[in-house]
């Protein structure tokens, strides 16, 4: 059979089909590795491009992987027809070529070149990592570096981890400047020196483009950013509820992932997590730990806040609830063994104080927790009996005879339960979630559990909600909650005065 393909190891070269220019053989695969030097990037370009076409490119076709592996997850394209692909930087040293031709139609094939690239490149995918040349060593003088990133999700997100460069008014020195498109005649977004780190950049196209400078004196440590694709692979969520996915699902994520997803709601909320489908790579068989791919749920807005877990493999998490009103999950991917991934929901949970007497239901949402809502939108049991405003609350006082209030026996205990109903419908979408309230009277011990949010069904498992939010509220509201309870207290004082002025009354008449 025809040889080819190979290991091609030197910092550049050019490889081609077979018989190049004239048509490539029939029943053909090879298989091209270049490998260069650990810390570089592999620059892969195609001077000429004509296969057999087909829709699908279920013939004759190239595939260009990010990676040695020949795993779904590193594929970053297949061609096929006259199209020729675009230019490919992989996201560490070592890429992989494929070219197939089957037993009818042969063209005249491709030929393409690649280079070894320490600095700069076009970089593609849905996440990467950029550093400055020989980073977290200092940069070199009289460096220039352009690196030009092409999302095909949407626009780019870019994020500096660490930044520290030759300062200097107006930054005429050493600097990064980033551009809101491919080249630098595009639009700037900005031009950063010194150590600050720049801010979180967005550009309004699906290209990017940065550019490193450096003069022939003062040098620093230079920078670490990383870019998302946003939409697929990098979102931020400020909606009551909502649900999202791993890149490409159902089909396999890519490799080479760093992703996030945020969600922020007003303060007093917390955010309830419930996992739909996770199908990731397995743990590790050595450490049993999350140590390939992995999904972590931080309490907050950042990595450095409290883990609430970390996941792999076909593991079954059970709902997940934040302690705050921001909730950050991050993707990670290594470079080999790709899955289906992940779909979950979230739904926010509204802020409220509930207390019980032995005959009453007490009920106080925070005004600016629904400020979108009217009151008759939030009602307890029935909508006859809605919230009213008072002050900066959402109040419900109710007794349990009315409302639709009922009476179970649970755990040998007799409680009092009702549904309280806040209303997030719009136009046609419905969207009504569902806490049960409840009270056990002999003990005046009330909960309230979220049944129904993300879904119109009831969510299998639920949370008592009450115990954290109460002693998260403020002292204010704390306080009034604890004076709602008056009744009994009124009457055992009532009886108690009523006691002595017995006894003072006989006293009295012994006395006479």
């Amino acid at each position: 059979g025809i040889k080819c393909g190979g290991v091609l190891s030197a910092p550049s070269g050019n490889f081609s089909s077979p018989n190049f220019p004239g048509p490539y053989p029939y029943e053909t695969e090879c298989t091209w590795l270049i490998v260069v030097a650990e810390g570089s990037s592999v620059l892969l370009s195609f001077s000429h491009f004509e296969l057999e076409y087909h829709a699908a490119c279920a013939y004759d076709y190239l595939q260009v992987y990010n990676g040695a592996a020949r795993d779904r997850g590193n594929l970053l394209g297949t061609f096929c027809g006259h199209s020729t692909p675009p230019p490919f930087a992989s996201a560490w040293h070592v890429m992989a070529v494929v070219f197939r031709s089957d037993r009818h139609v042969a063209k005249r094939g491709f030929a393409a070149t690649y280079r070894k690239d320490a600095c700069g490149g076009q970089l593609t995918g849905l996440s990467g990592e950029i550093t400055s040349p020989r980073y977290p060593e200092s940069y070199p003088n009289d460096a220039e570096c352009r690196w030009s990133i092409g999302a095909a999700g949407g626009p780019v997100t870019l994020v500096f981890a660490d930044f520290q460069m030759e300062g200097g008014q107006g930054c005429g020195f050493d600097y990064v400047a980033l551009f809101d498109g491919p080249t630098a005649a595009a639009p700037r977004l900005g031009r950063y020196c010194g150590s600050a780190r720049p801010p979180r950049t967005i550009s309004s196209t699906q290209h990017l483009l940065i550019l490193f400078k450096s003069d022939f004196n003062i040098v620093g440590r230079g920078f670490k950013a990383r870019f998302y694709s946003a939409g697929e692979c990098q979102e931020v969520y400020t909606t009551i509820k909502g649900n999202f996915s791993s890149p490409q699902y159902p089909n396999f994520y890519p490799n080479n992932l760093q992703c996030q997803w945020s969600i922020q709601l007003p303060p007093g909320y917390r955010i309830k997590i419930f996992f739909l489908d996770l199908e990731l790579e397995a743990r590790s068989s050595l450490t049993g730990g999350c140590d390939y791919d992995r999904l972590s749920a931080f309490d907050g807005g950042a990595e450095n806040a409290s883990l609430l877990g970390t996941w792999c493999g076909r593991d079954s998490p059970a709902p997940v609830t934040s302690h705050s009103h921001r909730l950050l999950l991050v993707l990670r991917t290594d470079r080999s063994t790709a899955k289906r991934g992940f779909s979950l929901a979230y739904v926010g949970v509204v802020p409220m104080n509930v207390s019980c007497t032995r005959t009453d239901f007490h009920i106080q949402i925070p005004v600016r927790a629904l400020a979108q809502l009217e009151r008759n939108k939030i009602y307890l049991g029935m909508p006859s009996c809605v919230a009213h405003v008072v002050g900066s609350n959402f109040k419900i006082h109710t007794r349990f005879d009315t409302c639709g209030t009922e009476s179970q026996r649970r755990n040998n205990t007799n409680i009092i339960i009702s549904t309280l109903y806040i209303d997030f419908s719009a136009g046609d979408q419905e969207d009504v979630h569902q806490y049960e309230v409840q009270c056990e009277p002999k003990r005046k011990e009330a909960a309230v559990t979220l049944i129904a949010g993300p879904g119109p069904h009831r969510l299998s498992q639920a949370e008592n909600l009450v115990e954290t939010q109460q002693r998260e509220a403020g002292g204010a509201d704390t306080h009034e909650a604890r004076s709602q309870d008056t009744s009994d207290i009124v009457f055992i004082s009532i009886c108690i005065l009523a006691g002595l002025l017995m006894v003072i009354a006989v006293v009295g008449l012994v006395l006479l």
